[in-house]
């Protein structure tokens, strides 16, 4: 009966500190290592030189198709005083002039395109899954009329050349402007897209835009 008696008691005192581990909270090192999973709840605090480092070009590894088509591009220009961001997601990288260059399709209405042809220089800046509702928000209005960069939940920040990013941004590409050229409908080859440039024509009253970029500076988050 006593060795009954012991076992059935181990078994409690196992049974006992099994459910005393599943109460257990998750700690910080459980999320570690997995920027997409954690909130920058610290990053406010924190430095350009403290979240990113630069790279070569070259060095970069991201598919562009996923990159601008799906997680989207957060084009920034403007001062230290007044800029103003938008949601872009038709563009791409590539080489022009022999220069590592970005291009983005862009309607002549926007407010960010009239701060980058003022200040000729620019932000392209991309986040992690986490933020994509932020992303998406740059896009739903206009800072023209608006003070909607106020309302945003990222924290502006001043990259050592003085181009405005954000602090939670995980790529930043900094570009010089290289050339703005007007579309027409007559450029185009498929009705699908005539018809997509005489509505955009209609809706703002001039035609899209085209704006290369040469890329001068890239950063990746530490």
């Amino acid at each position: 009966m006593k060795k009954i008696f012991y076992a059935m008691l181990g078994l409690l005192f196992c049974a006992a500190c099994t459910g005393v581990k599943k109460e257990q909270p998750i700690t910080d090192d459980a999320t570690s290592g997995d920027p997409a999973a954690i909130a920058d709840t610290a990053v406010a605090s924190k430095s350009f030189d403290e979240l990113f480092q630069p790279i070569e070009v070259t060095q970069l590894t991201d598919n562009v198709f996923k990159l601008v088509g799906q997680d989207y591009t957060v084009i920034t220009a403007g001062d230290s005083v007044s800029y103003n961001s938008m949601t872009a997601s038709w563009g791409g990288w590539g080489i022009l002039f022999s220069k590592p260059a970005t291009w983005c399709f862009l309607r002549a209405s926007r407010y960010t395109l009239e701060l980058m042809k003022k200040e000729q220089t620019y932000t392209m800046s991309y986040f992690n899954d986490l933020y994509k509702e932020d992303v998406l928000f740059f896009g739903s209005k206009t800072g023209r009329d608006t003070d909607k960069m106020k309302e945003s939940r990222l924290t502006g920040v001043l990259t050592p050349s003085g181009n405005t990013t954000f602090k939670e941004a995980r790529l930043v590409l900094e570009c010089k402007l290289m050339e703005v050229t007007t579309v027409h409908p007559d450029d185009f080859y498929d009705q699908e897209y005539v018809d997509f440039v005489v509505s955009g024509f209609n809706d703002a009253k001039a035609y899209h835009k085209m704006v290369f970029g040469e890329i001068t500076k890239v950063w990746i988050r530490k």
